[in-house]
C-alpha cells in the first residue's frame, strides 16, 4: 500500500482516447518528471493540465493530465490520470515508462481493492463496481449502481446493529447482572428479538432471486427432436438469421447463443441440437450437450412439432425436463394440429412477431417480471453475499430451536456472535486476506 501503482484504464485497442491511472503517494511526483509544461507538484488538485510528455530528450505524445490529491480520490490516495492518444504503441510506451521511473503495474482491481482497504466504500460497494462495468441492460445498470451508492451496505449494517445491540445486553447481563439500565435479556424477550431480526433476514432473501435475474438475466434453452422449429424460434425472438434453418434434421450441430431484452431482463437463448438417436459422432455430441444444457438452465422451452404425433423422442425430452422450470411450446399452429393434446402447453407459430407472442408471454409470466420491482434497486444479487445470508439465516433459526429447548441465554450467544460475524463478511467488516484478494482478482486490471 506504500508503493505507486499504475495501469491502463481503458481498453485496449486503436482510439481516440486511452487514459493510464496512477494511484500512490509519489504518482503526482513521477508524472511530473515526465510532464514538461508545467510543475505539476504545484498544481491545485482535481484540475486538468495540458501539455506534453518527454523523456530524455523525446516527446511522447501531447496529453492532459488530470491531478486529483487524497484524500478525495477514488482510492483516498493522489491520483493522477494521463489522457493520451489511443495509439497502443503510445500507451505502452507511456506505462513502460512510468514502470521505469518506480511506479509498480496494479493488479487486477487494485484501485478498488485500495479504495476499500483506504475506507471509501465497503465490500458491497466494491462488488458493485464489477458489476456495473460488466452491466448489459438499464436494469443490472441501477442495480450496481444503487449498491455502489450504499444503499444494500445500509441494509445490512442496520441488521448488523440489531444484533450487536442484543449481544451487548447479554454481555452486559452477565458480566454486571447488577446494571439497572441494560436490558435484561430474558429468554422470552432473545426469542422476540432473533424473530425479529430473522424475518427482516429472510425478506432480504427472498428478493435475492429477483436480484440476481435482473445482475444475470435469465438463461433459456430451446429442447427438442430435430426439425421442430427450435432455430426459427430463436431467429424470430432474436429478429435477426443467427441460427441457419433446413428442413434437413440435425443441422444444428452444436449450441447458437443470442440475447434480447424483455421487460428489461436480459434473456439469454441457447439453441441446441435436436434431440435424437443418431450414429452420427458430431452430431451425438451436440445431443449430449443438448441434455446437460437442460438440466443447468433457468428456464427449458420444449419444442413440439403441431404438425406431427407425439413420437418416443417427443416424450423423453418431456421425460427429461419434467423436474425443470420449463414452457412447453406446441410449434406451427399456422395449420390444423395433429399432434396428441399435452397438458399445459402452449400454441404459436414463427412466421409472424404475432405467431411467437404466447411464448413471449409465457416467459414473462414465468419469472413475475411484471411484478419486478424495477424502481427499488435494493437487491441482493451477489453469489458470495448470498451465501453468506443464508448461513446467517441457519444461525438464526438454530437460535430459534434452542430456544424452544428453553437453552441458556449465554449458550445462544455463540450463535449470535457469529450470524454478526457472517454479516460484517459481507460489508468488508470482518474479512480475511485471502478472500480479498480472491475477489479483486478478477476485476480489469485499470480498476
Amino acid at each position: 500500500m506504500n508503493d505507486t501503482i499504475c495501469a491502463i484504464s481503458t481498453a485496449l485497442g486503436v482510439g481516440a482516447i486511452s487514459i493510464i491511472r496512477l494511484s500512490g503517494q509519489d504518482a503526482i511526483t513521477i508524472v511530473n518528471k515526465i510532464f514538461k509544461s508545467k510543475d505539476l507538484t504545484r498544481a491545485a488538485s482535481h484540475t486538468i493540465n495540458y501539455g506534453y510528455i518527454e523523456y530524455e530528450k523525446q516527446t511522447i505524445d501531447e496529453v492532459l493530465v488530470t491531478i486529483m490529491k487524497a484524500p478525495k480520490t477514488y482510492t483516498k490516495e493522489d491520483i493522477v490520470e494521463i489522457n493520451c492518444h489511443g495509439s497502443i504503441a503510445t500507451v505502452n510506451k507511456i506505462l513502460e515508462i512510468l514502470l521505469t521511473l518506480g511506479c509498480r503495474l496494479a493488479e487486477g482491481g487494485e484501485f478498488t481493492k485500495r479504495a476499500f482497504l483506504n475506507g471509501r466504500i465497503d465490500l458491497v460497494q466494491a462488488e458493485a463496481v464489477s458489476d456495473l462495468i460488466a452491466s448489459t441492460t438499464e436494469a443490472s445498470r441501477n442495480l450496481s449502481l444503487n449498491s455502489i451508492k450504499g444503499n444494500l451496505s445500509k441494509i445490512i449494517k442496520e441488521l448488523r446493529q440489531e444484533i450487536l445491540e442484543v449481544l451487548a445486553n447479554i454481555a452486559v447481563n452477565i458480566d454486571y447482572p447488577e446494571y439497572e439500565d441494560a436490558e435484561e435479556i430474558t429468554i422470552d424477550l432473545l426469542k422476540t428479538k432473533n424473530e425479529h431480526i430473522l424475518k427482516k433476514l429472510k425478506e432480504i432473501l427472498n428478493t435475492a432471486k429477483d436480484g440476481k435475474i435482473i445482475k444475470d438475466g435469465i438463461n433459456v434453452a430451446l429442447i427438442g427432436k430435430p426439425n421442430v422449429g427450435k432455430s426459427s424460434i430463436l431467429n424470430r425472438l432474436l429478429d435477426e438469421n443467427k441460427a441457419i434453418v433446413t428442413n434437413v434434421a440435425g443441422t444444428t450441430r452444436d449450441i447458437v447463443e443470442g440475447s434480447i431484452t424483455i421487460k428489461g431482463i436480459k434473456f439469454n437463448f441457447i439453441d441446441t441440437a435436436g434431440i435424437r438417436q443418431t450414429t452420427d459422432e458430431i452430431e451425438k455430441i451436440g445431443v449430449d450437450k443438448s441434455k446437460e444444457i437442460s438440466k443447468i438452465a433457468d428456464l427449458v422451452i420444449c419444442v413440439l412439432n403441431g404438425q406431427e404425433k407425439l413420437s418416443d423422442e417427443d416424450k423423453e425430452i418431456l421425460s427429461i425436463t419434467k423436474n425443470t422450470p420449463r414452457i412447453i411450446f406446441v410449434n406451427k399452429n399456422d395449420k390444423p394440429l395433429k399432434i396428441d393434446k399435452v397438458t399445459s402447453a402452449i400454441y404459436g407459430n414463427t412466421l409472424t412477431e404475432e405467431g411467437i407472442k404466447p411464448l413471449k408471454e409465457q416467459m414473462i409470466k414465468e419469472f413475475n417480471l411484471n411484478k419486478i420491482n424495477t424502481q427499488d434497486f435494493t437487491y441482493v444479487s451477489n453469489a458470495r453475499q448470498i451465501a453468506l445470508l443464508k448461513k446467517c439465516q441457519q444461525k438464526l433459526e438454530n437460535i430459534s430451536k434452542q430456544i424452544e429447548k428453553q437453552t441458556p441465554v449465554d449458550m445462544l450467544e455463540i450463535d449470535l456472535k457469529q450470524a454478526y460475524d457472517l454479516l460484517g463478511e459481507i460489508t468488508g467488516e470482518t474479512y480475511k486476506d485471502e478472500l480479498i484478494d480472491e475477489l479483486f482478482k478478477n476485476f480489469c486490471l485499470g480498476k
